[in-house]
C-alpha cells in the first residue's frame, strides 16, 4: 500500500476514534462523573494512577486517557503530513488545523476540570463553557473530516473554496448546526442536573419563572432545532438541484435523511425524559449530520486545490 493510502486510512480511523471519544465525554457529563478526578489536571486526584478508584474516577480517567491518545494521534498525523505532502498542499493545512483544534479541545477540557464546571455544578458560567466545548468539538470534527477527505483526493487534496453561493449557504448551515448543538448541550445539562419525573412536570418546569435558567432555556432548543433543520433540508434540496453528480447527490440525500432522523429521535428523547443512551444516540446523529455537511461542502462545485504529493 502506498504511503498516501496508509495516511488516508489512518486519518479516517482517527476521525472515527475521535467520535467515540466525544461520545464517551458526553457519557462523563450525563453520568455526573466529571469530578471523578477532583479538580486535578492532568493528574487524577493528585496522582498518575489512582489506587482503588471509584466508578466515577474510572469513567473520567478513561476519558482523559482516550483523549490523550487522540491528541498524540493527531500530532503524529501532523508530523507525517508535513513529511508526506508538499508545502501548500491542502492535506498539510487540514493536519495543522486538526492539531490546533485537538489542542484547544484539551485546554477547554482542562478548564472545565480546574474551574469545576463539571458534575452537578449548576452555575450559569457552565453553559458558556459547554458552548465553547461543543463549538470546538464540532470544529475539530470538521478539521479531521477535511484531513481524511483531502488525504484520499490525490494528487491535490481538497479545500473549502467553493463559489460565492456555496460559501454563503454552507456558512449559514454551519452556524445553524452550531447554534442547535449549543442549545442542545444546555438542554441536556438541564435534563441531567434537574431530571423530571414526568413529561408534564418537565413542561411545567420549562415555563416556570422560578425554575433554574437551564430549564427555562431548554424550551428554546426544539424551536432552534426546527428552524435549523428546515434550513438544512432546504440546503440539501438546493444542492441536489444545482449539482447532479453522484457523490453530491448521495451526500445531499444522506443529509436530508439524517436531519429527519434527528428530529424523530429528538421527539422520542423528550417523551422518554432524556435517558442517557438516547442522549448519546442523539449526539451521534448530530455528529454524523455535521460530518456529512462538511463532506458536502468539500464536494461543492468550484472548489480549489492544493499542491502536489511529494511521496507515495
Amino acid at each position: 500500500m502506498k504511503s498516501s493510502n496508509r495516511f488516508a486510512v489512518a486519518a479516517s480511523t482517527l476521525l472515527v476514534y475521535t467520535i467515540g471519544v466525544v461520545l464517551w465525554g458526553a457519557f462523563v457529563r450525563a453520568s455526573l462523573s466529571g469530578d471523578g478526578c477532583g479538580d486535578h489536571w492532568p493528574l487524577c486526584n493528585g496522582v498518575a494512577l489512582p489506587v482503588e478508584p471509584s466508578l466515577k474516577t474510572i469513567v473520567e480517567l478513561t476519558h482523559r486517557v482516550t483523549s490523550g491518545l487522540c491528541w498524540i494521534g493527531t500530532l503524529v498525523m501532523y508530523v507525517v503530513a508535513r513529511r508526506l505532502f508538499a508545502h501548500g498542499h491542502a492535506t498539510r493545512a487540514a493536519a495543522g488545523w486538526s492539531l490546533f483544534f485537538m489542542s484547544s479541545e484539551a485546554l477547554v477540557g482542562a478548564g472545565l476540570v480546574l474551574f469545576r464546571m463539571v458534575a452537578d455544578n449548576p452555575s450559569t458560567a457552565r453553559a458558556a463553557w459547554m458552548a465553547a466545548h461543543l463549538t470546538n468539538t464540532f470544529l475539530l470534527l470538521a478539521a479531521l473530516t477535511w484531513l481524511a477527505v483531502s488525504a484520499w483526493r490525490r494528487p491535490h487534496g481538497v479545500r473549502f473554496t467553493g463559489g460565492v453561493w456555496a460559501r454563503r449557504a454552507f456558512g449559514v448551515a454551519g452556524l445553524a448546526v452550531l447554534l442547535v448543538g449549543v442549545s442542545g448541550a444546555v438542554a441536556a445539562l438541564g435534563d441531567t442536573l434537574f431530571p423530571a419525573s414526568s413529561l408534564a412536570e418537565g413542561i411545567r418546569e420549562d415555563f416556570s419563572p422560578t425554575s433554574h435558567i437551564f430549564l427555562r432555556l431548554r424550551i428554546w432548543h426544539p424551536v432552534i432545532a426546527v428552524l435549523g433543520s428546515g434550513y438544512l433540508l432546504w440546503l440539501a434540496s438546493a444542492v441536489l438541484r444545482r449539482d447532479q453528480g453522484s457523490r453530491t447527490r448521495g451526500l445531499g440525500l444522506t443529509l436530508g435523511s439524517l436531519v429527519l432522523l434527528q428530529i424523530g429521535i429528538g421527539l422520542v428523547n423528550v417523551a422518554l425524559l432524556a435517558p442517557v443512551w438516547l442522549q448519546l444516540l442523539h449526539l451521534l446523529i448530530a455528529d454524523a449530520t455535521w460530518i456529512v455537511l462538511v463532506l458536502l461542502a468539500l464536494s461543492s462545485p468550484g472548489r480549489g486545490s492544493g499542491a502536489t504529493l511529494v511521496a507515495s
